[in-house]
């Protein structure tokens, strides 16, 4: 039996659910909002740009690499959407990819409202 190679959150101890059950995923990017538009970095190392494919439809950014080392005999693959809250100057998305980090620049539109509605959390 193989040990946990992360703590387990004290919530879940004495159960039978595994640990594993609960992780969010993980923690590759970041996203924050900032002067009228949304940053995106995402950590991608060892793969080169031309391996990278970066579009938008339909109010979703998808991201996707392909990464062959054939000396080592691997393939690497990511594959993320992200869905944004606000609409997006689609013309005006830019994407670089530096030192192993993706950073994706989505303008918010001129005026654009966050879309969906508010959760009223009962207590």
């Amino acid at each position: 039996m193989a040990l946990p190679t992360r703590p387990v959150s004290s919530w879940v101890q004495g159960t039978d659910f595994p640990s594993q059950l609960f992780e969010t995923g993980s923690d590759d990017y970041e996203l924050y909002e900032e002067d009228g538009e949304f940053v995106l970095t995402v950590e991608m190392p060892g793969f080169d740009v031309e391996e990278i494919d970066v579009s938008w439809a339909d109010g979703m950014l998808h991201i996707a690499g392909e990464h062959e080392d054939e000396h080592r005999g691997e393939r690497r693959t990511y594959h993320r959407r992200f869905r944004f809250p606000k609409e997006i100057e689609d013309d005006e998305i830019t994407a670089e990819y530096t030192n192993g980090v993706l950073e994706v620049r989505l303008p918010v539109l001129a005026g654009a409202t966050t879309r969906g509605k508010t959760i009223e959390v009962d207590g």
